[in-house]
């Protein structure tokens, strides 16, 4: 049994646990992700990992209760218990597998939206203990929708928030902030952009016309966090892959956004369903039980 040792709510909708996990503290990396089940009756919820602890044997999750599953385990209470925690799964982030001398040379700039802040924030600390200096904008519909900022102001040489609304920082969204930070003259060669699947998508039309290399985080997608239903089946550079198994991180002028965000529309309804079905022939799994 994995033990929560704290809980706080981050916003509305959003909470922070810190759980006992000592086997995949001990192993996990930046842009990874773990497997949480509430109980031995609950659904698989893959959540990527926002910091680890690996003396006290502790991971860190963020989360937003969107459905029946996450709001139950909002309800666990600290003391209580997970029944399962596994990982860590997908691929690190490609950041640690460069040399350190290599990474300080890059102009790096990450752009966080809503809850894609956590598994930012776990790079940006990364980076920040091996004394990589990088940038970051974090994005939101609205101040109190914007999480973890003390935490984010302790690992980035420059953080700038933008909100929808202009109540905090930038008036505007993301792409608004990075095409004015560009306009200013701050220039990047590197960008790693994770949020929703519409952000990522407006952020990378933006960054391949400014030039910069983008990594994005398909992190949103997966269901099962195997490679077994298909849920997460996307096209990158023409070829199918599957964020849980072979990302959850690529590159991002490269996803078929269009047909990320198609697929998931039609997963809502039956003649969606079987539509895929038979479109994406033996390369749609079908054993998410949407489609069983």
């Amino acid at each position: 049994m994995f033990e929560i040792v704290s809980k706080t709510k981050l916003a509305d909708k959003v909470w922070r646990m810190d759980v006992v996990a000592p086997l995949v503290a001990g192993k996990a990396m930046p842009g990874q992700f773990l497997i949480i089940r509430v109980d031995k009756d609950g659904e698989r919820i893959p959540l990527t990992v926002c910091d680890f602890d690996r003396e006290k044997g502790i991971v860190t999750i963020v989360f937003q209760t969107v459905g029946a599953e996450t709001e139950r385990m909002s309800r666990v209470e600290v003391g209580e218990c997970f029944a399962d925690v596994v990982g860590p799964l997908g691929r690190p982030s490609d950041l640690c597998d460069l040399p350190i001398e290599e990474l300080k040379k890059k102009k790096i700039l990450f752009i966080a939206g809503g809850v894609g802040t956590a598994p930012v924030y776990n790079q940006l600390q990364w980076l920040h203990e091996n004394g990589v200096d990088v940038d970051c904008i974090q994005g939101a519909r609205t101040k109190d929708l914007l999480i973890l900022e003390d935490e984010m102001r302790a690992v980035t040489e420059n953080l700038y928030f933008a909100t929808d609304d202009g109540s905090y920082g930038i008036h505007g969204n993301v792409c608004v902030a990075l095409q004015q930070l560009w306009d200013e003259g701050k220039h990047y060669d590197h960008c790693v952009v994770i949020g929703p699947v519409i952000m990522m998508k407006f952020a990378c039309q933006l960054t391949k016309k400014l030039g910069i290399h983008t990594i994005i985080s398909m992190n949103t997608i997966m269901v099962d966090g195997t490679g077994m239903c298909g849920a997460c089946r996307l096209l990158v550079g023409g070829e199918v892959k599957f964020a849980c198994v072979d990302g959850p991180e690529f590159d991002g002028h490269l996803v078929d956004f269009d047909q990320a965000l198609q697929r998931s529309r039609l997963y809502k309804t039956q003649e969606g369903e079987l539509m895929l079905r038979l479109t994406e022939g033996d390369t749609h799994s079908g054993n998410c039980g949407v489609c069983s």
